[in-house]
Protein backbone atom coordinates (compact mmCIF):
# COMPACT_ATOMS: atom_id res chain seq x y z
CA UNK A 1 0.00 0.00 0.00
CA UNK A 2 1.26 3.58 -0.79
CA UNK A 3 -0.26 6.88 0.81
CA UNK A 4 -0.03 10.40 0.45
CA UNK A 5 -2.07 13.04 2.25
CA UNK A 6 -3.38 16.39 0.59
CA UNK A 7 -4.46 18.07 3.95
CA UNK A 8 -4.95 17.47 7.41
CA UNK A 9 -8.36 15.17 6.46
CA UNK A 10 -7.68 13.32 3.17
CA UNK A 11 -5.77 10.54 2.92
CA UNK A 12 -4.35 9.29 -0.44
CA UNK A 13 -4.02 4.97 -0.41
CA UNK A 14 -3.18 3.16 -3.46
CA UNK A 15 -4.00 -0.81 -2.67
CA UNK A 16 -3.27 -3.20 -5.73
CA UNK A 17 -5.74 -1.54 -8.52
CA UNK A 18 -7.93 0.35 -6.21
CA UNK A 19 -7.17 4.06 -5.64
CA UNK A 20 -8.94 5.60 -2.25
CA UNK A 21 -9.50 8.45 -1.00
CA UNK A 22 -10.16 8.77 2.77
CA UNK A 23 -11.76 11.57 3.97
CA UNK A 24 -11.62 12.04 8.00
CA UNK A 25 -14.88 13.87 9.50
CA UNK A 26 -16.68 15.33 12.35
CA UNK A 27 -19.97 13.94 12.31
CA UNK A 28 -21.31 17.49 13.08
CA UNK A 29 -19.28 19.54 11.20
CA UNK A 30 -20.50 22.19 8.48
CA UNK A 31 -17.28 22.19 7.69
CA UNK A 32 -16.38 18.27 7.24
CA UNK A 33 -19.57 18.59 5.37
CA UNK A 34 -18.33 20.89 2.84
CA UNK A 35 -14.70 19.38 2.24
CA UNK A 36 -17.08 15.97 1.78
CA UNK A 37 -19.11 17.99 -1.67
CA UNK A 38 -15.55 19.89 -2.65
CA UNK A 39 -13.68 16.34 -3.01
CA UNK A 40 -16.24 13.83 -4.56
CA UNK A 41 -16.96 16.59 -6.76
CA UNK A 42 -13.40 16.63 -7.66
CA UNK A 43 -13.08 12.95 -8.10
CA UNK A 44 -15.81 11.99 -9.43
CA UNK A 45 -15.21 8.37 -7.91
CA UNK A 46 -16.96 5.02 -9.25
CA UNK A 47 -18.00 4.54 -5.99
CA UNK A 48 -18.87 6.38 -2.23
CA UNK A 49 -18.60 4.28 1.03
CA UNK A 50 -19.95 6.18 3.67
CA UNK A 51 -19.90 5.39 7.83
CA UNK A 52 -22.96 3.98 7.69
CA UNK A 53 -24.40 0.53 8.31
CA UNK A 54 -27.93 -0.38 6.66
CA UNK A 55 -30.47 0.64 9.94
CA UNK A 56 -28.50 4.08 10.15
CA UNK A 57 -29.13 4.37 6.44
CA UNK A 58 -32.40 4.21 6.45
CA UNK A 59 -32.93 6.46 9.33
CA UNK A 60 -31.65 8.99 6.85
CA UNK A 61 -33.72 8.39 4.26
CA UNK A 62 -37.12 7.44 6.05
CA UNK A 63 -37.75 10.09 7.96
CA UNK A 64 -41.05 8.46 9.13
CA UNK A 65 -39.14 4.90 9.98
CA UNK A 66 -40.52 4.90 13.87
CA UNK A 67 -44.14 4.43 12.59
CA UNK A 68 -42.96 1.07 11.67
CA UNK A 69 -41.75 0.24 14.85
CA UNK A 70 -43.78 -2.35 17.08
CA UNK A 71 -42.95 -1.56 20.46
CA UNK A 72 -44.66 -5.30 21.91
CA UNK A 73 -42.06 -6.87 19.92
CA UNK A 74 -38.99 -4.84 20.90
CA UNK A 75 -39.58 -5.89 24.76
CA UNK A 76 -40.81 -9.57 23.82
CA UNK A 77 -37.52 -9.81 22.39
CA UNK A 78 -35.61 -8.39 25.08
CA UNK A 79 -34.15 -5.30 23.32
CA UNK A 80 -35.76 -2.44 25.54
CA UNK A 81 -32.36 -0.91 26.77
CA UNK A 82 -30.29 -1.53 23.66
CA UNK A 83 -33.15 0.66 22.20
CA UNK A 84 -33.67 3.28 24.81
CA UNK A 85 -29.49 3.54 24.45
CA UNK A 86 -29.89 4.07 21.07
CA UNK A 87 -32.40 6.83 20.77
CA UNK A 88 -29.93 8.45 23.42
CA UNK A 89 -27.19 8.25 21.64
CA UNK A 90 -29.02 9.66 18.82
CA UNK A 91 -30.66 12.31 21.24
CA UNK A 92 -27.32 13.54 21.94
CA UNK A 93 -25.77 14.27 18.45
CA UNK A 94 -29.08 15.98 17.40
CA UNK A 95 -28.31 17.90 20.23
CA UNK A 96 -24.91 19.18 19.58
CA UNK A 97 -25.92 19.50 15.52
CA UNK A 98 -29.50 22.06 16.82
CA UNK A 99 -26.82 24.14 18.80
CA UNK A 100 -24.25 24.32 15.60
CA UNK A 101 -27.51 24.65 13.09
CA UNK A 102 -26.51 21.49 10.90
CA UNK A 103 -28.31 18.31 10.74
CA UNK A 104 -26.78 15.45 12.62
CA UNK A 105 -24.52 13.24 9.99
CA UNK A 106 -24.67 15.98 7.25
CA UNK A 107 -21.57 15.14 6.16
CA UNK A 108 -23.07 11.55 5.79
CA UNK A 109 -26.43 13.08 3.65
CA UNK A 110 -24.05 15.29 2.00
CA UNK A 111 -21.47 11.89 0.56
CA UNK A 112 -24.94 10.18 -0.63
CA UNK A 113 -26.41 13.54 -2.41
CA UNK A 114 -22.95 14.19 -3.73
CA UNK A 115 -21.92 10.36 -5.05
CA UNK A 116 -25.76 10.36 -6.55
CA UNK A 117 -24.61 13.87 -8.42
CA UNK A 118 -21.70 12.38 -9.70
CA UNK A 119 -23.05 8.95 -10.14
CA UNK A 120 -21.38 6.61 -7.74
CA UNK A 121 -22.27 4.16 -5.93
CA UNK A 122 -22.80 4.55 -2.85
CA UNK A 123 -21.49 1.72 -0.35
CA UNK A 124 -22.34 1.19 3.17
CA UNK A 125 -19.11 0.55 5.26
CA UNK A 126 -20.40 0.23 8.99
CA UNK A 127 -21.47 -2.73 11.13
CA UNK A 128 -24.85 -2.81 12.05
CA UNK A 129 -25.38 -0.19 14.83
CA UNK A 130 -27.07 -3.19 17.04
CA UNK A 131 -24.80 -5.79 16.29
CA UNK A 132 -21.95 -3.07 17.88
CA UNK A 133 -24.23 -2.22 20.46
CA UNK A 134 -24.93 -6.05 21.41
CA UNK A 135 -21.81 -6.67 21.80
CA UNK A 136 -20.62 -3.94 24.02
CA UNK A 137 -24.29 -4.91 26.18
CA UNK A 138 -22.35 -8.28 26.38
CA UNK A 139 -19.26 -7.04 27.58
CA UNK A 140 -20.73 -4.63 30.28
CA UNK A 141 -21.63 -6.08 33.46
CA UNK A 142 -24.75 -4.54 35.64
CA UNK A 143 -23.30 -1.55 37.23
CA UNK A 144 -21.72 -0.72 34.24
CA UNK A 145 -25.13 -0.76 32.12
CA UNK A 146 -26.70 1.34 35.15
CA UNK A 147 -23.16 3.92 34.87
CA UNK A 148 -23.60 4.19 31.11
CA UNK A 149 -27.49 4.92 31.49
CA UNK A 150 -27.26 7.50 33.74
CA UNK A 151 -23.86 9.20 31.49
CA UNK A 152 -26.20 9.44 28.72
CA UNK A 153 -28.71 11.24 30.78
CA UNK A 154 -26.45 13.57 32.10
CA UNK A 155 -25.02 14.23 28.12
CA UNK A 156 -28.23 15.92 27.42
CA UNK A 157 -26.78 19.11 29.61
CA UNK A 158 -22.94 18.83 27.97
CA UNK A 159 -24.61 18.89 25.07
CA UNK A 160 -25.33 22.67 25.24
CA UNK A 161 -22.55 24.04 26.25
CA UNK A 162 -20.22 21.94 22.86
CA UNK A 163 -18.49 24.75 20.76
CA UNK A 164 -17.49 24.64 17.45
CA UNK A 165 -13.29 24.06 18.81
CA UNK A 166 -14.74 21.06 20.85
CA UNK A 167 -16.53 20.18 17.51
CA UNK A 168 -13.35 19.88 15.42
CA UNK A 169 -11.83 18.30 18.90
CA UNK A 170 -13.96 15.83 17.87
CA UNK A 171 -12.87 14.86 14.97
CA UNK A 172 -9.83 13.15 16.30
CA UNK A 173 -12.31 10.53 18.26
CA UNK A 174 -15.21 8.60 17.92
CA UNK A 175 -19.11 10.11 18.52
CA UNK A 176 -19.73 7.15 20.32
CA UNK A 177 -16.70 6.29 22.27
CA UNK A 178 -16.27 9.51 23.24
CA UNK A 179 -19.82 9.31 24.87
CA UNK A 180 -19.07 6.02 26.74
CA UNK A 181 -15.58 7.10 27.15
CA UNK A 182 -15.99 7.01 31.14
CA UNK A 183 -17.49 3.72 30.98
CA UNK A 184 -14.72 2.97 28.83
CA UNK A 185 -12.16 3.58 31.33
CA UNK A 186 -13.27 1.02 33.62
CA UNK A 187 -14.40 -1.61 30.91
CA UNK A 188 -11.36 -1.34 28.18
CA UNK A 189 -12.66 -3.71 26.14
CA UNK A 190 -15.60 -1.41 24.94
CA UNK A 191 -12.93 -0.01 23.33
CA UNK A 192 -11.86 -3.10 21.23
CA UNK A 193 -15.78 -3.20 20.22
CA UNK A 194 -16.43 0.59 19.57
CA UNK A 195 -13.22 1.42 17.89
CA UNK A 196 -10.57 -1.70 16.87
CA UNK A 197 -13.47 -3.74 15.46
CA UNK A 198 -15.49 -1.14 13.55
CA UNK A 199 -11.97 0.06 12.43
CA UNK A 200 -11.34 -3.45 11.08
CA UNK A 201 -14.94 -3.51 9.60
CA UNK A 202 -14.66 -0.48 7.48
CA UNK A 203 -11.01 -1.36 6.52
CA UNK A 204 -12.27 -4.55 5.09
CA UNK A 205 -15.61 -2.90 3.10
CA UNK A 206 -13.61 0.09 1.83
CA UNK A 207 -11.27 -2.07 -0.34
CA UNK A 208 -13.23 -4.62 -1.15
CA UNK A 209 -15.84 -1.55 -2.62
CA UNK A 210 -16.53 -2.11 -6.25
CA UNK A 211 -14.98 0.44 -8.56
CA UNK A 212 -10.96 1.68 -8.94
CA UNK A 213 -11.39 4.76 -7.49
CA UNK A 214 -13.58 4.91 -4.34
CA UNK A 215 -14.18 7.92 -1.88
CA UNK A 216 -14.08 6.86 1.45
CA UNK A 217 -16.28 9.38 4.34
CA UNK A 218 -15.40 8.46 7.80
CA UNK A 219 -15.23 9.61 11.33
CA UNK A 220 -11.77 11.11 12.03
CA UNK A 221 -11.10 9.09 15.07
CA UNK A 222 -11.15 5.81 12.99
CA UNK A 223 -8.81 6.79 9.93
CA UNK A 224 -5.79 5.29 11.36
CA UNK A 225 -6.95 2.40 12.59
CA UNK A 226 -8.24 1.81 8.85
CA UNK A 227 -4.82 2.65 7.72
CA UNK A 228 -3.60 -0.14 9.56
CA UNK A 229 -5.93 -2.68 9.01
CA UNK A 230 -6.53 -2.49 4.87
CA UNK A 231 -3.37 -4.12 4.18
CA UNK A 232 -4.51 -7.12 5.99
CA UNK A 233 -7.30 -9.50 5.12
CA UNK A 234 -10.11 -9.46 8.12
CA UNK A 235 -13.19 -12.05 8.82
CA UNK A 236 -16.39 -9.86 8.47
CA UNK A 237 -18.36 -12.94 9.80
CA UNK A 238 -16.49 -13.10 13.39
CA UNK A 239 -16.99 -9.15 13.84
CA UNK A 240 -20.80 -9.72 12.74
CA UNK A 241 -21.36 -12.57 15.61
CA UNK A 242 -23.05 -12.12 18.85
CA UNK A 243 -20.55 -13.56 21.48
CA UNK A 244 -22.03 -16.22 23.78
CA UNK A 245 -23.12 -15.03 27.25
CA UNK A 246 -20.62 -15.33 29.61
CA UNK A 247 -20.56 -19.08 31.74
CA UNK A 248 -20.31 -17.24 35.73
CA UNK A 249 -23.15 -14.71 34.40
CA UNK A 250 -25.73 -17.93 32.97
CA UNK A 251 -25.00 -19.99 36.56
CA UNK A 252 -25.85 -17.02 38.13
CA UNK A 253 -28.81 -16.28 36.77
CA UNK A 254 -30.33 -19.74 37.80
CA UNK A 255 -27.91 -20.32 41.19
CA UNK A 256 -29.50 -16.74 43.18
CA UNK A 257 -33.09 -17.75 42.56
CA UNK A 258 -32.09 -21.35 43.60
CA UNK A 259 -30.43 -19.82 47.05
CA UNK A 260 -33.50 -17.64 47.38
CA UNK A 261 -35.87 -20.79 47.34
CA UNK A 262 -33.45 -22.27 49.51
CA UNK A 263 -32.91 -19.80 52.11
CA UNK A 264 -37.14 -19.68 52.34
CA UNK A 265 -37.12 -23.22 52.62
CA UNK A 266 -34.79 -22.67 55.45
CA UNK A 267 -36.53 -20.13 57.08
CA UNK A 268 -39.42 -22.69 57.35
CA UNK A 269 -37.90 -25.65 58.11
CA UNK A 270 -35.59 -24.03 60.92
CA UNK A 271 -37.65 -21.11 62.34
CA UNK A 272 -40.96 -22.35 61.85
CA UNK A 273 -44.06 -20.98 59.84
CA UNK A 274 -43.34 -17.90 61.53
CA UNK A 275 -40.05 -17.08 60.60
CA UNK A 276 -40.37 -18.47 57.10
CA UNK A 277 -43.69 -16.22 56.61
CA UNK A 278 -41.30 -13.05 57.90
CA UNK A 279 -38.72 -13.78 54.89
CA UNK A 280 -41.12 -14.30 52.75
CA UNK A 281 -42.65 -11.02 53.65
CA UNK A 282 -39.15 -8.83 53.56
CA UNK A 283 -38.99 -10.92 50.02
CA UNK A 284 -42.02 -9.93 48.61
CA UNK A 285 -41.90 -6.33 50.13
CA UNK A 286 -38.52 -5.72 49.17
CA UNK A 287 -38.43 -6.43 45.19
CA UNK A 288 -42.23 -5.40 45.08
CA UNK A 289 -41.23 -2.11 46.67
CA UNK A 290 -38.08 -1.35 44.79
CA UNK A 291 -39.60 -2.77 41.22
CA UNK A 292 -42.60 -0.51 42.14
CA UNK A 293 -40.74 3.02 42.88
CA UNK A 294 -38.46 2.17 39.13
CA UNK A 295 -42.08 2.58 37.75
CA UNK A 296 -42.95 4.79 39.34
CA UNK A 297 -39.60 6.90 38.35
CA UNK A 298 -40.50 6.31 34.60
CA UNK A 299 -44.18 8.02 35.59
CA UNK A 300 -46.22 4.32 35.26
CA UNK A 301 -49.69 4.73 34.84
CA UNK A 302 -51.21 3.24 38.09
CA UNK A 303 -51.72 -0.38 36.51
CA UNK A 304 -48.67 -0.56 35.45
CA UNK A 305 -46.49 -0.10 39.10
CA UNK A 306 -49.42 -2.37 40.55
CA UNK A 307 -48.57 -5.26 38.04
CA UNK A 308 -44.48 -4.16 38.77
CA UNK A 309 -44.98 -4.49 42.54
CA UNK A 310 -46.72 -7.90 41.84
CA UNK A 311 -44.42 -9.46 39.64
CA UNK A 312 -41.23 -8.53 40.67
CA UNK A 313 -41.38 -11.24 43.63
CA UNK A 314 -42.46 -14.32 41.52
CA UNK A 315 -40.05 -12.64 38.55
CA UNK A 316 -36.76 -12.14 40.70
CA UNK A 317 -37.32 -16.39 41.22
CA UNK A 318 -37.62 -17.07 37.69
CA UNK A 319 -34.61 -16.06 34.82
CA UNK A 320 -36.85 -16.65 32.18
CA UNK A 321 -38.75 -13.56 32.85
CA UNK A 322 -38.12 -10.06 34.39
CA UNK A 323 -40.46 -7.83 36.09
CA UNK A 324 -39.73 -4.71 33.62
CA UNK A 325 -40.88 -6.80 30.75
CA UNK A 326 -44.38 -7.75 32.24
CA UNK A 327 -44.75 -3.87 33.57
CA UNK A 328 -43.25 -2.24 30.16
CA UNK A 329 -46.18 -4.59 28.51
CA UNK A 330 -49.15 -3.48 30.75
CA UNK A 331 -47.77 -0.06 30.11
CA UNK A 332 -47.69 -0.27 26.18
CA UNK A 333 -51.78 -1.41 26.50
CA UNK A 334 -52.41 0.64 29.17
CA UNK A 335 -51.52 3.88 27.45
CA UNK A 336 -50.68 2.63 23.65
CA UNK A 337 -49.01 4.92 21.66
CA UNK A 338 -50.34 6.70 18.63
CA UNK A 339 -48.98 7.69 15.25
CA UNK A 340 -48.43 11.39 16.95
CA UNK A 341 -46.07 9.44 19.28
CA UNK A 342 -44.02 8.07 16.77
CA UNK A 343 -44.43 11.32 14.23
CA UNK A 344 -42.92 13.28 17.68
CA UNK A 345 -40.16 10.82 18.59
CA UNK A 346 -37.47 12.68 16.83
CA UNK A 347 -37.91 15.92 18.59
CA UNK A 348 -38.92 14.43 21.95
CA UNK A 349 -35.77 12.92 22.53
CA UNK A 350 -33.88 16.21 22.58
CA UNK A 351 -34.62 16.97 26.09
CA UNK A 352 -34.81 14.90 29.22
CA UNK A 353 -38.52 15.92 29.82
CA UNK A 354 -39.09 14.69 26.15
CA UNK A 355 -38.29 10.91 27.57
CA UNK A 356 -40.64 10.89 30.08
CA UNK A 357 -43.78 12.63 28.01
CA UNK A 358 -43.48 10.37 24.83
CA UNK A 359 -45.21 6.86 25.07
CA UNK A 360 -42.65 5.76 23.20
CA UNK A 361 -39.58 6.35 25.16
CA UNK A 362 -41.43 6.25 28.38
CA UNK A 363 -42.23 2.22 27.71
CA UNK A 364 -38.74 1.61 27.74
CA UNK A 365 -37.77 3.66 30.80
CA UNK A 366 -40.61 1.34 32.63
CA UNK A 367 -38.99 -1.84 31.32
CA UNK A 368 -35.32 -0.26 32.07
CA UNK A 369 -36.49 1.22 35.40
CA UNK A 370 -38.39 -1.78 36.66
CA UNK A 371 -35.42 -4.32 36.01
CA UNK A 372 -33.33 -1.71 38.22
CA UNK A 373 -35.53 -1.60 41.03
CA UNK A 374 -36.29 -5.39 41.00
CA UNK A 375 -32.89 -6.14 41.07
CA UNK A 376 -31.72 -3.81 43.74
CA UNK A 377 -34.51 -5.43 45.54
CA UNK A 378 -32.85 -8.53 45.58
CA UNK A 379 -29.89 -7.77 47.15
CA UNK A 380 -31.48 -5.41 49.35
CA UNK A 381 -34.35 -8.55 50.19
CA UNK A 382 -30.93 -11.01 51.00
CA UNK A 383 -29.70 -9.67 54.30
CA UNK A 384 -33.28 -8.52 55.72
CA UNK A 385 -34.21 -12.51 55.44
CA UNK A 386 -30.77 -13.41 56.91
CA UNK A 387 -31.33 -11.43 59.97
CA UNK A 388 -34.73 -13.15 60.66
CA UNK A 389 -33.16 -16.77 60.45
Amino acid sequence: MTETRNCNNIDRLNIDDKQIVLIGTAHISQESADLVAKTIEAEQPDTVCVELCQSRYDAIRQQDRWQNTDIIKVIKEKKSFLLLSNLMLAAFQKRIAKNMDIKPGQEMIQAIESAETAGAAVHLADRDIRITLSRTWRSMGWWAKIKLLFQMLLSFSEADDITQEQIEQMKRQDVLASLLDEVGQSAPVLKSILIDERDQYLAQKIKTAPGQKIVAVVGAGHVPGIKVYLDKQVNLAKLEQLPPKGRIGGILKWLLPAMIVALLGLGFFYGGRHAGGHMLGWWIAANGVMAGLGAIIALAHPLTIVSSVVAAPLTSLNPMIAAGWVSGLVEAFTRKPCVRDFNRLADDILSIKGFWHNKVTRILLVVVFTNLGSAVGTFVAIPLMLRVL
